[in-house]
């Protein structure tokens, strides 16, 4: 286990459900970005875990950049939105279709004194299916990995952000 003073302050997170097909590109573009980010400064983990399980993953972690898929009404497959947290403030619907609200995680995680990232990006791929049985996104979510991975590394290297 990382000790407080050792750990880095920044978080790369991948989520998704790699055996149902794109739902697993957030996962594989934080495989991706494990080969290119110094770990000793930037932490890189995946995750099938949602909800509360989120926790353990954030809590300690100034900055975080989660990456996931994401479904829209008018978006093209391969599509890749930055998106902030606020952007899901007034919707009935969950920041991440699996459990309890990104926003609900944060405020339950200060709540009972953990401390909690201040800053948050999420990079969501836009998917075409995630029902199907299988580890391979469609060709126009996997060719829009490298371009993810690339989006993630330029954030990591801003000056004014993560």
């Amino acid at each position: 286990m990382w000790d407080e003073r050792e750990k880095p302050k920044t978080l790369v997170l991948g989520i998704g459900n790699t055996i149902r097909g794109d739902d697993g590109v957030g996962i594989q573009i934080a495989t991706e970005c494990r080969h290119k980010i110094d770990q000793d400064q930037v932490t890189v983990a995946a995750s099938c875990s949602s909800g509360l399980s989120l926790l353990d993953f954030l809590a300690g972690y100034e900055q975080v950049i989660i990456i996931d898929a994401i479904h829209t009404v008018d978006g093209k497959p391969g599509d890749i939105y930055r998106i902030q947290p606020e952007t899901f403030q007034y919707t009935r619907h969950l920041a991440f279709a699996h459990d309890v609200s990104l926003a609900n995680v944060l405020q339950i995680g200060r709540r009972v004194g953990l401390v909690m990232p201040n800053e948050i990006v999420i990079f969501a791929v836009e998917v075409a299916d995630t029902g199907t049985f299988g580890e391979d996104c469609t060709p126009s979510v996997r060719q829009a990995i490298p371009q993810c991975v690339d989006m993630i590394l330029e954030e990591l290297n801003a000056e004014s952000n993560i």
